[in-house]
């Protein structure tokens, strides 16, 4: 507890990068592609797109330790089948940390299944999947990170989905000590992406395109092993020691009984030896 207070106590003592009306030349760079990324209105928008040579994929220029983290996306329409949108901080390593969106395409009319997982330390295996309530092909929608050293809140259109709390006191690994970039990449995964791989992509439909737009990073940024949140004094930002209040509890609640389609926490299957330590915590 000690430890994460003085955690707590070294980012609340800094200025924080807000990177509101983000424009994407400034805070990401296109990593792959071949020129099948593109940003496009003046830096207002990004576009990743896949055919059969090549998919496409972004990172942010900036690494961060801990924040709230906001990316509007509209997904691959049609029939996606085979195809992964995905969009994640991650760190770099043998043993990195990383917390996941991605995005499984369908064939026309099937739901997209959004499949979150959270690395630390190098170990996943915390897949939780969901359908969404609504159409993500048809508009852009937001999908949240929120990361503090008290708990990781995937959230959509403001909704929390998940929420992955610091047990390190039972031996959890959290991340909390490895900064992470964003990154996105769209790509061909027609090998266990839909149905288990069952169903392949349509490359007739290529190319796939997904969008992305308002970016928004409330957050600590690191450099050259330096956080920007240990620079200089400023008031405390309220996602540094964010909680679900009892009306996100609820929504979230709501969210795993109707729309979640798997989580490991219930796979004893899976797991021979016991479920993993988080999932026998209430």
């Amino acid at each position: 507890m000690a430890f994460s207070r003085l955690l707590l106590l070294t980012c609340i003592v800094g200025y924080f990068l807000i990177a509101s009306a983000s424009n994407f030349y400034q805070d990401f760079e296109i990593t792959w592609g071949d020129g099948r990324a593109k940003t496009l209105n003046n830096g207002d928008l990004l576009t990743l797109s896949l055919d059969k040579a090549s998919g496409s994929g972004f990172q942010s220029k900036n690494e961060y330790l801990f924040g709230k983290i906001d990316m509007q996306l509209k997904l691959v329409p049609g029939n996606s089948a085979g195809t992964v949108t995905a969009y994640y901080l991650s760190s770099k390593g043998a043993t990195w940390d990383e917390i996941d969106f991605e995005f499984l395409g369908n064939l026309s009319g099937d739901p997209y299944i959004l499949h979150t997982n959270v690395f630390s330390q190098g170990k996943g295996n915390r897949e939780q999947q969901f359908y969404l309530w609504f159409d993500p092909t048809a508009d852009f929608h937001t999908y949240s990170i929120l990361w503090n050293p008290q708990r990781i809140v995937f959230s959509v259109d403001g909704t929390p989905i998940r929420e992955f709390k610091n047990m390190e006191s039972k031996g959890v690994p959290f991340p909390k000590n490895q900064a992470m970039r964003i990154y996105s990449s769209l790509w061909n995964a027609d090998d266990w992406a839909t149905r288990g791989g069952l169903v392949k992509t349509d490359w007739s439909q290529a190319p796939f395109t997904a969008s992305y737009r308002n970016f928004n990073a409330n957050a600590c940024t690191v450099s050259s092993g330096t956080s920007s949140c240990s620079n200089s004094v400023s008031s405390p930002n309220a996602w540094l020691s964010e909680e679900l209040d009892s009306t996100n509890q609820e929504r979230l609640k709501w969210v795993q009984k109707n729309y979640m389609i798997y989580n490991y926490c219930t796979d004893a299957k899976r797991f021979p030896q016991g479920l993993p330590t988080e999932c026998n915590t209430a």
